[in-house]
């Protein structure tokens, strides 16, 4: 359905700029027409490309012809100058397209204020308002309704300023996600650049997993295979070649590599106009939002059901005549009371159910996820992490294993040929050439030049060389280098037929070249043991055949030697073929499979890829988090045991036991239940192909663990998508793997993946403070005044006193506890499960213990205030009120507090660490400033008035008693089952009994 709206957008965008004659429709082969400093014009060549005109193609010379005409060398690309750069983005158009604009601020203020608990207080707003003109005058009478009405404006503020805020977040983010960096060739150096900065006559060149980056035509291309399904809907892998040039920009390479001349770039792409044309949805819910929504759904349904029965009740005690005036008399006499005061009478009550409401709904709760995910979100960026998926927040907090990648993420990444062996001879140092007989040197250059994506050429400085590619490519590149290869020589004595990829379920890569003489050698490189069991001979030291049979027991004690020391074993082999063999015509040719026998051996080189320095403390933090970390790698067993020796993976060699170090071979060939079974103990996993990497995944998962994996590879794509959290590398990854990853580690660091488990971990804390925080609040809230309403007819604390509880203790109790940063506390702790509840046993025992002493003395104060405080003596009236003002000032200052022991749910030291946050110092300051501005200046809107100085030190030692109360019932131990667990029990048990009953007899 996605796909068939995209095209039907597509179709109409197409029709519209055709229509105001901004692309050319239709084919054209008429001679060029120049544009500008160019020999071809905007709309021939954008035609060209999106009509797949061959024909017109052909008319202009091909690629060769089409280059001429854009100015561009096809093998050393355009130069880097600005100004060429500048004219071509004149003449054809920059890389990007218009995006449609987000949603306005205006747009979220309307949605802000359709809130159901808002439109209530503004009816009651309403009312009050034109109750207080009527029964005090226009002078006195608006500060109730007045002050509802402006408090509920900045509920809505604050709401539309946040969501507001987290839109332009995500934009940034989707922003920083589309800003792919690409190589391109120019001036005859492979460079890094944005995938914006793209302009056409660019050279591209491109491999497996890589995102075509603009329209474009192949110059080269070997095996090269495109999935175009995110343009045409049809998941079929086309094949390119001279026969079928055309290149379309957002498809993904699935094969093989090649270079490609940039024809069309942004709005003149058809990708271009399907993401001008298609807005990028930011409103995703993580599932801890919808978690939260529903417990703040559930908690207004409660407020709303207990502010009705309190309605009823203060209702029939109106008109009963057992609500009182200040004075004693009743409010109501039946026939004596007027229509009017019973009017005034029922809207006051209406008021307090209103109030109950006001108490009952937590407006923090979604405010308080965003914030975090938001902060989190910013904050891991800095962590050199990328989250493409808000749920990937809080799942990488649940993580329960990661299954690592061992090349670039547990080590460096940065390989050199350290050990190599030609013939049985071990050459010292690896790169002494005068050591190779002049025929082994001659064909491994050969193989080396031709066999490889990666490429040698001149430094900037024209001193030396640079060497681009994979880190395997350029390190056996280098090693070549200085046994004296010419690259472009190399490459310019002989002619590529076919070339089979580097294959990761093969593990090796091949390539038929055609020597000048006619000499067919088809050479192969790859993993050494696989490679070496595919040989039947090798070249000695004099450069004679030898058979390799006698001799493989040799060769395979060197390659488990170089192993142990945790060296990467690539092998160099090849053979010769007979040129009448090989398929003549182009199109037998292209799917002629590489002879895999019979093999020559030439070398064996060891590549050391060292561990990262932080790698080792990184998995010692997870393993204390309860987090196992499992190595998945390409290499044989004997290099990934030493790797993970090295890393701290497997603390000794005894730890090696059967199934805990397995082969990927071994593993996929048990059952599926098996697998689960085995997959438990798995620690290392050598000799993995991708399929193996995604049974282990599925396993785990089934076994009920939460399983993260990280990967660069496009074949990684299926066990990224799989896991419960993908995190794709940054440098190294490909754009498939990105697309499928849920994170990016932009720095390719094993050390960072813990940085992103501390966060996640972080995210769900911080919630659960907020929510201890918030639910102590509303229960003590609430509990006061239906209680307080239920016995009196009256509430100590007014609507616009919880509103201004709700609104800015919520907003500011939820910036400074959703803020808090991660500490190394939090690795301390086992996982958080899938089904463990929100609220814990430790949230609830600090929350009661919080709310029963506020309500015991508040409904204290309540009660017996008049006389505790001894305002006897005042007017009634002024005395309620110096009593009420009292209650709510004491309120706030304990929820001041109450924020300090919610930072720590689990700890003794609540203030640990609390000056290291100055956020969180600042909202407690400003809170407290504020309370005393309300009190003491601004009672006359918020029904409050000035307390004296005995009645501040009775506000603020009824809040610091309140913390050591904290501190001391944290010593009260919890039980392990969940609360939550006997109220689900019988309902489950009820349900299993009706459905035994109703089950056919």
């Amino acid at each position: 359905m996605i796909r068939s709206h995209a095209q039907v957008i597509r179709a109409a965008v197409l029709f519209k700029l055709a229509g105001e004659n901004q692309i050319v429709m239709g084919p054209s082969a008429t001679p060029p027409t120049p544009s500008g400093d160019y020999g071809i014009g905007l709309e021939q060549l954008v035609s060209i490309t999106r009509d797949h005109n061959i024909s017109a193609l052909q008319e202009y010379g091909g690629v060769k012809g089409l280059s001429e005409l854009l100015k561009t060398n096809l093998e050393k690309g355009i130069t880097e100058d600005e100004t060429d750069l500048i004219k071509r983005k004149n003449s054809f158009g920059s890389n990007t397209y218009p995006r449609k604009k987000g949603r306005s601020f205006l747009r979220f203020l309307w949605e802000a204020w359709q809130d159901l608990t808002l439109i209530i207080l503004i009816v009651a707003a309403v009312v009050s308002l034109a109750l207080g003109i009527k029964t005090e005058g226009v002078k006195e009478g608006w500060y109730d309704g007045g002050s509802i009405a402006f408090a509920v404006f900045l509920v809505i503020i604050v709401t539309a300023v946040s969501d507001y805020r987290q839109s332009l977040q995500f934009q940034n983010l989707n922003d920083e996600k589309r800003n792919i960096k690409v190589e391109v060739i120019r001036g005859g150096r492979t460079v890094k650049i944005s995938i914006f900065d793209i302009v056409v006559g660019d050279v591209v060149p491109l491999k497996i997993g890589d995102q075509v980056a603009a329209d474009g035509i192949v110059i080269t291309g070997h095996s090269l295979a495109i999935d175009e399904s995110s343009m045409t809907g049809e998941s079929k892998i086309v094949h390119k070649d001279h026969k079928a040039p055309f290149l379309m920009a957002g498809c993904k390479v699935a094969d093989g590599f090649g270079t490609m001349l940039v024809t069309g770039v942004g709005i003149n792409t058809e990708w271009g106009l399907l993401m001008a044309s298609i807005s990028e949805d930011t409103g995703e819910e993580t599932p801890l939002q919808v978690r939260l929504n529903g417990v703040a759904t559930f908690i207004g349904i409660v407020g709303l059901s207990v502010a009705v029965f309190v309605l009823l009740i203060l209702l029939v005690r109106y008109f009963t005549g057992h609500s009182e005036n200040p004075d004693g008399s009743p409010q109501y006499v039946r026939g004596v009371t007027s229509a009017s005061k019973v009017v005034d009478g029922v809207i006051k009550i209406f008021t307090v159910a209103v109030t109950i409401v006001v108490v009952a709904v937590p407006e923090g709760l979604p405010l308080a996820v965003t914030l975090t995910l938001a902060y989190s979100m910013r904050k891991m960026m800095a962590d050199k992490a990328l989250v493409r998926r808000l749920s990937a927040c809080e799942t990488m907090g649940s993580a329960t294993t990661i299954c690592s990648d061992k090349t670039g993420t547990l080590t460096l990444n940065q390989m050199t040929v350290v050990e190599a062996y030609v013939g049985k001879k071990k050459i010292n140092p690896p790169d002494e050439s005068s050591q190779l007989h002049p025929v082994v040197s001659s064909l491994l250059i050969e193989g080396i030049a031709q066999n490889t994506t990666g490429n040698v050429f001149l430094s900037k400085d024209g001193v030396g060389v640079e060497v681009s590619g994979s880190p395997t490519e350029k390190a056996i590149l280098s090693w070549a280098v200085k046994l004296g290869m010419n690259f472009d020589v190399a490459r310019s004595e002989s002619m590529i037929l076919q070339v089979f990829p580097f294959n990761s379920e093969k593990k090796r890569g091949g390539v038929a070249v055609k020597l000048n003489d006619s000499e067919v050698h088809i050479h192969w490189k790859g993993a050494a043991e696989i490679v070496l069991s595919a040989c039947k001979g090798y070249l000695d030291s004099n450069g004679c055949l030898q058979s390799i049979e006698e001799e493989k027991e040799i060769f395979k004690e060197a390659i488990n030697d170089m192993a142990v020391r945790s060296l990467r074993c690539v092998a160099i082999a090849y053979r010769s073929y007979e040129l009448d063999k090989v398929p003549a015509d182009e199109e037998n040719l292209a799917q002629w499979a590489l002879p895999e026998d019979d093999l020559v051996l030439l070398a064996i080189v060891g590549i050391k890829d060292p561990c990262r320095p932080s790698v080792k403390d990184a998995v010692k933090v997870c393993q204390k988090a309860g987090v196992k970390v499992r190595m998945v790698t390409g290499d044989n067993l004997q290099t990934a045991k030493a790797i993970a020796l090295e890393c701290g993976i497997l603390a000794s060699i005894e730890d090696s036991a059967e199934h805990n170090i397995i082969e990927g071979r071994v593993f996929r060939e048990f059952t599926e239940k098996e697998r689960e079974q085995i997959a438990m103990k798995i620690t290392v996993m050598g000799r993995s192909s991708p399929n193996d990497k995604l049974l282990l995944v599925q396993a785990l998962r089934k076994g009920g663990e939460v399983v993260a994996v990280t990967g660069d590879g496009t074949n990684d794509a299926p066990a990224l998508h799989e896991a419960d959290i993908g995190l794709s590398m940054g440098i190294q990854g490909t754009e498939v793997a990105k697309e499928s990853s849920d994170i990016i580690i932009l720095d390719d660091n094993f050390a960072s993946v813990v940085k992103v488990v501390r966060w996640g971990r972080s995210v769900y804390a911080n919630i659960q403070k907020f929510i201890q925080f918030q639910l102590t609040v509303n229960v003590a809230a609430l509990t006061i005044n239906v209680v307080a309403a239920v016995s009196s007819g009256e509430v100590p604390l007014t609507a616009v006193q919880l509103l201004w509880v709700n609104l800015i203790m919520d907003t500011l109790g939820a910036l400074a506890l959703a803020t808090e940063p991660p500490t190394d506390h939090l690795m301390d702790r086992t996982p958080v499960g899938r089904r463990e509840p929100l609220i814990t046993n430790i949230m609830w025992r600090n929350l009661l213990i919080q709310a029963v002493y506020q309500v015991a003395v508040l409904l204290v104060l309540n009660f017996a205030g008049l006389s505790i405080l001894r305002l006897n003596s005042l007017d009634r009236e002024h005395a309620v009120d110096v009593k009420n003002s009292l209650i709510f000032n004491a309120f706030v200052l304990c929820q001041i507090f109450n924020e300090f022991n919610a930072r720590k749910p689990d700890e003794i030291n609540v203030f640990s660490g609390v000056t290291k946050n100055r956020l969180f110092m600042s909202i407690v300051g400003i809170t407290f400033v504020l309370q005393i501005l309300i009190i003491e200046f601004l009672g006359k809107f918020t029904s409050a008035v000035k307390l004296n100085w005995k009645q501040w030190v009775i506000s603020i030692a009824i809040a610091i008693i309140s913390w050591p109360l904290a501190v001391l019932g944290k010593l009260i131990p919890v039980p392990a089952t969940p609360v939550s667990y006997y109220f689900t029990r019988p309902i489950q048990r009820w349900g299993a009994a009706i459905q035994r009953w109703r089950a056919p007899r």
